[in-house]
């Protein structure tokens, strides 16, 4: 259970906010650990419980790993046993069913009975976090920290917490302790908090209702219709999760912090190559520092390589969720991407840039009913939908006839044209005006969605 839209806006945050800047500099971070602890521990106080013990573990390995390194002592056992702990503490509450399940299919075994395990929200991105410090500090980048509250606000700290970006100890480490909030910092998060709240409130979540609908309808929506509800699906992931992300990194600016951007207009890209470049980028820098280098990346021979890229896709998959069609999206992509590398290379750079983006979008949205099917005969059969059958059925099209011009509004914001418009007329000479009047607009908009909004859940509080 997590505050409700309107809670957190006109009470945690205000809240918040308001007596981080009461406080002295010193206090900042204890109060930011303790408010970030009563965000993610709301409504399952034992929450809090979990996430300390995790933060007192890494917090302990991180100093014990340091001291042996530096007395140049091998680390690699401490190490181990750390990651160890880590993906243990996420397999057990994240993918325990999922396991059960599957060794039910096992003839002999399927009597057993299958845990029930409540998910805790956003396990996968503080657990990626929390490995990310270790191994850090374990390759030197980065001191061990030595104040527990520090690390827990690292940790904790609930702009982020819940859905990312997934923020690497070594790019806030200094910010933690040096930070420095400014109006020109605090202006920017307001302003970036908006445009996620906009993206999130005013976009994703009709879309999202769109969508409920014409999921559950593949037998009557006809082809068509099938297509229009997976573009509104692939829109609505995207304003939904680079929101939340916008939002976050807004609220990071308001308390000082500067974390990395996370989608960079995806849907822009010519191959799923650059497609993976600008979508949940800490997610990928994150597989690629702590994962495929180590695997040996492509200084390697072809076999290898191709090795290395199908397990981090796999991985990047049962990151995801404890489900097959995780798993499924996961290594889709994986070939698309190792057929890029090393067969369509050339063919693509070839093309001319409509037909490149076309062939993009087409498996991107392939792969977005692979992602939001859990139950893969479901999938099969929306996705068997989108090629067979008659055109449209009649609620498909009314929906898609209502819904046309927002879903041609967010094609068009899913492109840089609309940022490079406003930053052209905020530069002129009263476009202060046109920045203070759109940011009272979105805020009244998005106040008024929220209090009549019934659909208004992130999709990645399930990761």
């Amino acid at each position: 259970m997590v505050f409700s839209g309107l809670m957190f806006l006109f009470l945690y945050f205000t809240f918040t906010l308001t007596l981080y800047y009461v406080l002295p500099r010193g206090a900042r971070n204890p109060f930011l650990f303790i408010a970030s602890l009563v965000f993610y521990g709301y409504g399952e106080p034992l929450l809090i419980l979990l996430m300390v013990g995790s933060i007192a573990v890494n917090f302990a390995f991180g100093i014990a790993l340091e001291k042996r390194r530096e007395q140049g002592r091998s680390a690699k056992g401490l190490l181990a046993l750390n990651v160890v702990f880590n993906l243990v503490l996420l397999g057990f509450f994240k993918y325990a069913a999922f396991f059960v399940d599957t060794l039910k299919l096992i003839p002999g075994l399927s009597a057993l009975n299958t845990p029930d395990i409540p998910l805790p929200v956003g396990i996968s991105f503080y657990t990626f976090q929390t490995m990310s410090y270790i191994i850090d500090v374990y390759r030197g980048k980065c001191r061990a920290q030595r104040n527990f509250v520090t690390l827990g606000t690292y940790v904790a700290l609930f702009p982020q917490l819940i859905a990312g970006p997934i923020v690497r100890y070594v790019d806030v480490e200094h910010q933690l302790s040096h930070r420095r909030e400014n109006w020109e910092m605090f202006n920017n998060g307001v302003k970036l908090f908006l445009v996620g709240l906009a993206k999130k409130v005013l976009i994703a979540n009709p879309l999202g209702e769109m969508w409920s609908v014409l999921k559950d309808t593949p037998d009557t929506n006809g082809f068509l219709g099938s297509w229009v509800g997976i573009l509104a699906f692939t829109l609505q992931i995207y304003f939904d999760f680079s929101g939340y992300s916008d939002m976050a990194r807004g609220l990071g600016n308001m308390f000082g912090f500067s974390f990395v951007k996370n989608f960079d207009f995806p849907y822009i890209s010519k191959s799923i190559t650059e497609f993976w470049r600008r979508w949940h980028m800490t997610l990928g820098t994150w597989f690629r520092e702590y994962v495929y280098i180590p695997l040996g990346g492509n200084r390697c021979k072809a076999p290898r390589h191709i090795f290395n890229l199908l397990v981090v896709w796999f991985l990047t998959g049962m990151w995801h969720g404890a489900s097959w069609n995780f798993i499924l999206w996961g290594v889709y992509f994986g070939i698309l991407l190792i057929l890029e590398k090393f067969v369509l290379h050339k063919a693509l750079k070839a093309l001319p840039a409509v037909f490149s983006h076309l062939y993009a979008l087409f498996f991107i949205v392939i792969g977005w009913v692979l992602f939001e099917f859990l139950d893969i005969t479901a999938l099969w059969t929306y996705l068997g939908s989108m090629f067979s059958g008659p055109c449209i059925g009649e609620t498909a099209a009314v929906y898609a006839l209502s819904y046309l011009p927002l879903m041609l509004v967010a094609a068009v914001l899913c492109t840089p044209l609309p940022k490079r418009l406003f930053l052209r007329l905020s530069a002129m000479r009263f476009g202060w005006a046109l920045e203070t009047t759109a940011a009272l607009l979105v805020l009244l908009l998005s106040t008024a969605a929220l209090v009549g909004d019934s659909y208004n859940a992130f999709l990645y509080f399930r990761f």
